[in-house]
């Protein structure tokens, strides 16, 4: 079961740095955030089924090095028709395992992203991390070289569910690497943590999400099991060796969770994603609300100027793509206006705050009501929606039943 199936019986509470755009939708199509896909790890989870390859740390450095040349190149495909660089609100390394590049290899990165992009000056810059891969000085290192958000993934605090999951770290490693960024000079960290996972029971869940607030991170980010195809996870699923947590469970943890985070004075911005005011992720809130990306590296996926495009997702042919000098997106499809009015819709229901209609509006030269016209009307009926104040969001029944809106705004 997935956190938007459940059914939350609290109206969310939300800072209005979050209800009021505080730039107008023109001035933010403008802006790209920027994505950079770091895939080594160390051992592949056995959950995953991202772009990622374990037994290849010795291409990091080629790698990064192609990584560099298609910043280089994406900075050019992306600038203005005035010639003038693309702003970019937010940066993001995710992977994969970023922080098993050293330091030189990361500042090299955003130095070429401050050289090829306008960055602003207060962007949000992040870095994923798995806390067995930290220590002090290298996160000393990062924070000098413009990180400012630091994303670790967690997932639990049990040995057991740990190794589980195949991760290499152990709950001591968590705090440590918490006590390590706060060190460092990070006051912006996320924590990433997951439920319904095979033999967790509520309270596995109650004591991770305890401990997780006793080291007061300014971002929680809570995810239910997924058995992926192609995983170990579906492997052992379908032979009967574990049992993910049944659908009844993961409501209970997941409303569980909502209430404690909301006592704790964090905001359920998005359906998986808590913060203290201020502490939202503005990267993610950029998918949210269907905004122009750019991604770099490996697999990653754009969506720039009316166009959908991903890159090659192994990386010796991606080096080979980068060393022929050309931009390695390999997939692409153009988004026209009515499906790009349903995606803004679909997406904008599954946050919290829901779809801000007058934007979406000065977006599309087009109100809502004209573009959705009567299919929404059966689950209007139903009470899966709510208005209020010029936005539309999900009700509590309708987070429950949430497919049912979203097919209905899927273009025809």
């Amino acid at each position: 079961m997935t956190p938007i199936e459940t059914d939350t019986q609290i109206k969310p509470q939300l800072p209005q740095s979050l209800l009021q755009p505080t730039e107008s939708i023109q001035d933010l199509l403008e802006t790209a955030s920027l994505y950079l896909h770091i895939p080594f790890c160390h051992t592949r989870c056995h959950y995953c089924d991202f772009n990622t390859f374990a037994g290849m740390l010795p291409l990091r450095e080629p790698y990064v090095r192609a990584l560099l040349q298609e910043i280089e190149m994406a900075g050019t495909m992306a600038r203005h028709e005035d010639g003038s660089k693309r702003r970019s609100r937010t940066v993001f390394l995710g992977g994969g395992t970023p922080s098993l590049l050293n330091v030189d290899q990361i500042t090299r990165l955003l130095q070429a992203c401050f050289k090829s992009f306008a960055i602003d000056p207060d962007a949000e810059i992040t870095m994923e991390a798995n806390p067995g891969t930290l220590n002090q000085d290298q996160l000393i290192g990062i924070r000098k070289a413009g990180i400012n958000r630091l994303s670790m993934g967690a997932q639990s605090f049990d040995a057991q569910l740990l190794k589980t999951l195949g991760r290499i770290h152990t709950p001591e490693e968590i705090v440590q690497a918490v006590q390590y960024a706060r060190a460092a000079g990070f006051i912006s960290i996320n924590i990433d943590f997951m439920f319904g996972l095979p033999d967790q029971t509520m309270q596995h869940w109650q004591e991770t999400l305890k401990q997780a607030l006793e080291l007061r991170p300014e971002h929680l980010s809570l995810y239910s099991l997924i058995v992926e195809e192609g995983t170990p996870f579906q492997d052992w699923v379908n032979d009967g060796s574990i049992t993910p947590g049944d659908e009844d469970l993961c409501a209970d943890m997941y409303e569980y969770a909502d209430e404690l985070l909301r006592q704790a004075g964090y905001v359920n911005y998005e359906i998986s994603n808590w913060s203290l005011p201020g502490h939202h992720s503005r990267h993610n809130l950029t998918y949210w609300q269907n905004l122009p990306y750019i991604g770099m590296g490996t697999g990653a996926a754009s969506s720039f100027a009316g166009r959908r495009f991903s890159n090659e997702r192994e990386p010796a042919e991606y080096i080979k793509i980068i060393k022929s000098h050309r931009l390695p997106d390999v997939e692409s499809e153009v988004v026209g206006q009515e499906q790009a009015m349903s995606e803004t819709a679909f997406l904008g229901l599954r946050t919290a705050m829901g779809l801000h209609l007058p934007t979406f509006e000065e977006r599309f030269g087009k109100p809502f009501s004209h573009f959705v016209g009567d299919r929404l009307h059966p689950v209007e009926e139903a009470g899966l929606l709510e208005y209020e104040d010029g936005w539309l969001r999900l009700s509590a029944r309708g987070r429950l039943l949430g497919n049912e809106v979203f097919l209905r705004l899927l273009p025809d």
